[in-house]
């Protein structure tokens, strides 16, 4: 295998969805840009005895149309979903792992929970049956690194792969493995994330990080930069993107380049476990060594997918961060969070906010905050309440994880030439 470089930008050529807000990226992208509130009324166990009643939930999915009956037998549902829109990524991207060197794909994807479903029901089976009823593949199906594995055994790949774990900021720092992993010489990584952590035992565990939204409707859910946010509504899903050189992606004949990863950074807060910092420096840090990698200044971004993590503390946070790194462009960029719209899914939800940017990118319109009502005027942000047309070149996805994760990634339409790009 060739070595790109140091200074190798990855192309994205695929995208696979699996969300709330639909099964495909373009079923997904256009639930988005309507504006479809897919939050509701948790369906798949009684949640009324929980502060948190609401989920966003992927409604309509079949394993055994994506997966064999073995694969669904030893694994858990966000193995089925990750697994699932990696097959739609590289569908997307033309790409088939059998085609080429075993050693020349790679999977690195995000993890936050890991096998919730099948962890609920084998805790079930062995407080009311005993041991001998638990699963022989109890052992690998809760594993977070379940779905690397999984998709590696299946596709017969070889190269370097791995896990991140960083909660919802995973799916950004993915993507920078990826690129880390094919300027090292490997061409093509399969890079994102899915989470299904809605269960009795997960819901109770992210209920005790205290940032659930107790809104009984929908509307009175997640809403991002709100005035009236109390927190967020949890969600599953998640998306896969192919990241490919892009000098092999050329040689292969790939039918699309939806962007390349121009920069990323990521700083930790080093604060506490669970409480944010006191003030947003290495936020905007993260998001300042992001455009010092990718050579821009803050003018040269056209949106920025925003954290919007729905809890008026932590979305304080943000504005001020991004007051912090963009200075006098702060005002005017637009910031955008859609997430609002079909709840909160830990790694894999910056996974599909970099779809979302990708998509942006494509079609020339930046989609909406979701769940907006009334913005907090004194956040002093350009949130877009509507679909607005725009010629969206460069944009910026923000992620934070409990803990003081904070992640920036840039991606761009692909160029003719490019700049030197970061060392990391």
């Amino acid at each position: 295998m060739s070595t790109p470089g140091r200074a190798t930008r990855p192309v994205i050529t695929g995208v696979g969805v699996i969300a709330p807000s639909g099964i495909g990226a373009e079923e997904h992208w256009r639930s988005t840009l309507r504006g479809e509130l897919r939050v509701g009324p948790i369906t798949g166990f009684d949640a009324s005895r929980y502060a948190t009643t609401l989920a966003g939930q992927v409604d309509g999915f079949d394993p055994a149309d994506h997966l064999s009956g073995r694969i669904v037998l030893q694994t858990d549902r966000w193995t089925w979903l990750g697994m699932a829109a990696t097959q739609l990524a590289m569908t997307d991207a033309a790409y088939d792992p059998a085609a080429h060197d075993p050693y020349a794909t790679s999977v690195v994807f995000a993890s936050g929970s890991g096998g919730n479903d099948f962890g609920q029901r084998e805790i079930q089976r062995l407080w009311s049956r005993g041991r001998q009823a638990v699963s022989v593949y109890q052992s690998i199906a809760w594993f977070y690194a379940a779905t690397t594995g999984q998709t590696s055994i299946r596709h017969g790949v070889k190269g370097p792969s791995g896990v991140v774990v960083s909660d919802a900021a995973g799916g950004l720092d993915s993507l920078a493995q990826a690129r880390r992993t094919i300027r090292r010489g490997t061409p093509t990584v399969l890079a994102g994330g899915a989470e299904a952590g809605l269960t009795p035992y997960a819901l109770t565990c992210q209920t005790t990080g205290g940032r659930l939204t107790t809104g009984r409707e929908p509307q009175a859910g997640y809403k991002p930069f709100d005035r009236s946010a109390d927190g967020y509504a949890p969600a599953e899903g998640g998306a896969t993107l192919v990241v490919e050189d892009p000098a092999s992606a050329a040689a292969r004949g790939t039918p699309k380049v939806y962007g390349e990863i121009a920069g990323y950074a990521a700083t930790h807060d080093a604060h506490h476990h669970r409480d944010p910092a006191p003030d947003p420096r290495w936020y905007a840090e993260a998001m300042r060594r992001a455009l010092a990698d990718a050579n821009l200044t803050p003018a040269d971004i056209d949106v920025i997918f925003a954290d919007g993590a729905g809890s008026p503390d932590l979305d304080d946070l943000e504005a001020q961060a991004i007051h912090l790194a963009f200075g006098a462009h702060a005002e005017r960029v637009p910031v955008t969070a859609p997430q609002g719209f079909i709840g909160r899914m830990c790694a894999g939800g910056s996974a599909l906010a970099a779809v979302n940017a990708l998509l942006c990118i494509r079609d020339g319109v930046i989609p909406a905050v979701g769940n907006l009502d009334e913005p907090v005027s004194e956040y002093r942000l350009d949130l877009v309440r509507e679909p607005r047309k725009a010629a969206v070149r460069v944009a910026m996805v923000n992620a934070r994880g409990y803990g003081g994760f904070n992640s920036s990634l840039i991606l761009r339409a692909v160029q003719t030439s490019t700049p030197h790009g970061g060392d990391d």
